[in-house]
């Protein structure tokens, strides 16, 4: 069957959070995604979202609105089961732009599985056959604040408390210390950085916080000092995996290339979308290494892609899905559902199976390109 994509459109997408996320980078209020949805000659939709960060991909949902109809021009015409073709197209068109690339990949594989007639998972040689526990993350904040939003979190369910650190070394060992004590030691904790310490302070600071029973600890260092990571890895009581350090599969090779971390960190707006991802997950495989799958500020439809993909591989062990928990609004229809203590369930819809809310879509800006 002759299958070409027709028209493209493009969605500014913002969704106020409930209250502030706060990173070392900064704090978030709104979730500025960018939502694609692409249209075939033969009446599929498919439908795909990212979540820009500027501290952390350099883009955000004003670029990502402007690069979409360069991309899409890219696109028009041309059959979106040839996913490689595609993604090789928008990558000829402008470098990096990982995030808004990752929407329009996974609008491409969302129509590929409904062409192929079974759910995202099963196209990309999943299966359905393990339970998806997301963590939930405590924001960067005063002592006391970050010790009662974990009792918060403990108290809703959550079986995993995800921390977030990088403030000065000895305010981030009180910081967990208020927090292991409000909470015990018995619930799983991991941390993350989010780049903020250097590569003199870090195996100080983890070897203080060695005592705290971490599971791991995220990107500790600046992203552009990662031939320093080696030397931390090494000698590091916890841990250490790479996020911002990892973008596409190119960045997971040299990693690991170096011996420069335990774990990686694989999200779609980073790796430019699933394709790309596949590429990084196949490192690991190889290397024997266990991943985290997360994400952005992507609502239900980015992070049901997500969910798919964690499907794929008994190297994902562990999931950051609880940003969508975290929007006031949810505009998605069918998609993951979040049921008691973090558990995710991933239906067996043909395809994605997310959709935005018509009514939701109408009122977005947006630009149709054909």
């Amino acid at each position: 069957m002759n299958i070409s994509i027709q028209q493209i459109e493009i969605y500014k997408l913002p969704v106020r959070l409930k209250k502030p996320f706060i990173i070392s980078l900064g704090p978030f209020y709104y979730a500025e995604n960018v939502l694609v949805i692409m249209r075939t000659t033969n009446g599929i939709t498919g439908f795909g979202e990212c979540s820009p960060f500027m501290t952390i991909n350099g883009e955000n949902m004003e670029t990502g609105f402007a690069v979409g109809p360069h991309l899409a021009k890219a696109l028009l015409g041309k059959n979106p089961l040839e996913i490689e073709s595609c993604v090789n197209a928008m990558d000829k068109v402008i470098y990096a732009n990982a995030s808004i690339k990752s929407a329009f990949d996974m609008a491409l594989y969302d129509i590929a599985s409904q062409h192929a007639g079974v759910p995202l998972y099963k196209f990309l040689g999943g299966e359905n056959n393990k339970v998806l526990v997301t963590d939930y993350t405590v924001s960067f904040d005063a002592a006391a604040k970050m010790a009662d939003e974990a009792v918060n979190i403990v108290q809703n369910g959550f079986q995993i408390i995800k921390v977030k650190l990088g403030g000065e070394g000895d305010s981030d060992v009180e910081r967990m210390r208020a927090i292991r004590e409000a909470v015990g030691m018995e619930i799983p904790i991991r941390i993350d950085a989010n780049q903020g310490w250097t590569s003199e302070t870090t195996l100080g600071i983890l070897e203080k916080l060695k005592k705290y029973t971490i599971q791991h600890c995220e990107e500790p260092i600046p992203r552009w000092d990662f031939m320093n990571l080696p030397k931390i890895k090494k000698q590091s009581p916890i841990p250490i995996m790479a996020d911002e350090s990892c973008c596409d599969h190119h960045d997971a090779k040299r990693l690991l290339d170096l011996n420069a971390c335990d774990l990686l960190n694989v999200k779609m707006g980073k790796s430019g979308g699933i394709f790309k991802a596949l590429k990084i997950i196949s490192i690991a495989e190889k290397a024997n290494m266990h991943i985290q799958l997360g994400g952005f500020l992507e609502s239900r439809l980015g992070f049901t892609a997500a969910a798919h993909l964690a499907l794929t591989s008994g190297n994902i062990v562990h999931v950051d899905f609880d940003t969508p928990l975290m929007l006031e609004q949810d505009p998605v229809e069918g998609g993951i559902v979040y049921r008691e203590n973090g558990k995710i369930e991933v239906g067996d819809a043909v395809g994605l199976g997310a959709k935005i809310d018509e009514k939701f879509l109408n009122a977005l800006e947006s630009v149709v390109c054909k």
